[in-house]
């Protein structure tokens, strides 16, 4: 029993739009004057959207059109899936590889630099007390 695939291109503009954080806003400013982002969120309720929009729309978001049509967040999850369950080695590899950073280390020389940072502040401070001291007592 094979099931026709539906594909919503709206929505999916809206999945390519939220992967790159983008606003609607933000989508409408890059359309023109005349998008508001009311009018891209009507847009993303369009189950189908006209080719010339369609390719403005994903020039914006640095995807082919043809992408935006033919996305199908089954797909996506099967291949997904198989990548995450497949025994081939390369595959294996990339998901087990190790972590070679020593985050404990890397956490205590941030710390020691933020220390130096602080003292640094601290001595700016103090030098600046000094010299707000100092012309007081030229002043008086």
């Amino acid at each position: 029993m094979e099931r026709t695939q539906h594909i919503h291109e709206g929505r999916n503009i809206k999945r390519f739009r939220e992967m790159l954080g983008m606003k609607q806003e933000a989508l409408a400013f890059e359309l023109g004057d005349d998008w508001t982002q009311k009018k891209v969120s009507q847009l993303e309720a369009k189950e189908k959207i006209e080719a010339d929009i369609l390719e403005q729309v994903a020039k914006i978001l640095n995807v082919s059109s043809e992408a935006i049509q033919k996305f199908s967040e089954e797909t996506a999850m099967n291949i997904i899936s198989n990548t995450f369950n497949s025994h081939d080695s390369s595959t294996l590899n990339a998901i087990n590889s190790h972590c070679t950073i020593n985050p404990i280390e890397k956490l205590m020389e941030l710390y020691e630099e933020n220390k130096k940072l602080n003292e640094q502040l601290l001595n700016a401070e103090k030098e600046k007390v000094k010299y707000l001291e100092e012309l007081l007592k030229s002043k008086n």
